[in-house]
């Protein structure tokens, strides 16, 4: 045979690595056609799962934010309704009821987008069948770690919250926070503030506060105590006081500052040169203090009107007392001043050896 016959012969013929070649590449198309076609739903169920949580999720936590924001407003709604009324002044300070409803709604939301969220993270997770006790296990680690190092972190943000909660006390109100006193300007979940009595803002943490004591809540007790001499009629100090307290519980401003009459509530102290009525009255919180000024004021007026001495501070002296003899202090003339005494010639001095009237002393053989 010749070898132009034998050329077309030998390409016809295929080579033994062509056939295997084809057929592994169409055994993997038809493995990924087969893997697709097996777990296409599955895939199809797992997406659609975890577009239909993150979707609930959204609306959820869309829906609780709106509904906590809608709440909090109608709280300042009804606070800005209230304090235009007789009262409103008092019962409600509308700028402490707006921070104490914008800090609960801050930490509401929070709370809501923290719980809905991580919920959602959780079951996506669960979904793509991903073992979730080592990343709560880790989680638990890191919060413990976290919560260690910023334990007065989050002492202070927790004391906060429930002292918001509470309405322990708010914008405007006095308190006694230990560590400091004045009026309470800013109210937050880690640090309130409080304006002293000079001016000076405290800036206290709610962590270390122990005990708080609000000035502002209820009511206030105003307490004058009168202290007039032992001789002056009972009665006659009764009736006075009594009709200065009736005055001025009928005059503005004290008719709304006083909350009650002012009651005698008798001696609180007898002694030889005084003794002391106490006085009471339930008054407006945060103003007792002007009420008591304000009615030892009207005592002291009424009282000199009345002839009625008041007894305080270092007694008077008696005009009667005959004035001190000058000579009292001076020392009685002593006997060593005349030199004719007796005292003063036995205190003349022993005389000299050989001089006159002196005696010689001799040793006898």
């Amino acid at each position: 045979m010749s070898w132009p016959a034998i050329l077309p012969a030998l390409a016809a013929t295929p080579t033994p690595e062509a056939p295997n070649t084809l057929e592994e590449a169409h055994k993997s198309a038809t493995d990924a056609a087969s893997f697709v076609e097996e777990n296409w739903a599955s895939w199809l169920d797992v997406g659609l799962r975890i577009l239909l949580i993150l979707v609930i999720a959204g609306v959820l936590r869309s829906v609780v934010r709106k509904a906590i924001t809608k709440l909090i407003a109608r709280m300042n709604r009804s606070a800005e309704a209230v304090e235009g009324t007789a009262l409103g002044g008092l019962l409600v300070n509308a700028e402490r009821r707006r921070q104490r409803s914008e800090a609960i709604g801050s930490v509401l939301r929070s709370v809501a987008s923290f719980l809905i969220l991580g919920t959602g993270g959780l079951m996506v997770l669960s979904v793509l069948k991903i073992d979730l006790a080592p990343l709560l296990a880790s989680a638990g680690v890191a919060g413990v770690a976290i919560g260690f190092g910023a334990r007065n972190l989050v002492t202070d943000f927790l004391s906060g919250v429930f002292m918001i909660l509470e309405d322990q006390y708010g914008v405007g109100d006095k308190v006694d926070a230990g560590v400091a006193t004045g009026e309470v300007i800013e109210v937050g979940l880690r640090v309130t503030k409080l304006r002293g009595d000079n001016g000076e803002i405290w800036y206290v943490r709610n962590g270390e506060v122990k005990r708080i004591g609000n000035l502002s809540q209820g009511w206030a007790t105003a307490g004058v105590d009168v202290t007039v001499k032992p001789s002056e009629d009972l009665h006659r100090v009764r009736e006075v006081i009594t009709e200065v307290a009736e005055g001025m519980a009928k005059e503005s401003p004290w008719d709304e500052r006083l909350w009650g009459p002012v009651e005698i509530l008798g001696l609180d102290e007898v002694l030889l040169a005084s003794m002391t009525v106490k006085l009471s009255a339930k008054t407006m919180p945060g103003q007792q203090f002007s009420v008591e000024r304000e009615l030892r004021w009207r005592i002291k007026l009424a009282f000199d009107e009345a002839g009625i001495s008041l007894v305080g501070g270092l007694p008077p002296a008696e005009e009667d007392e005959a004035p001190a003899d000058p000579s009292a202090s001076v020392a009685p003339p002593s006997a060593l001043a005349n030199p004719a005494s007796p005292q003063s010639l036995r205190t003349d001095p022993i005389p000299q050896a050989g001089g006159p009237g002196s005696v010689r002393m001799t040793k006898s053989p």
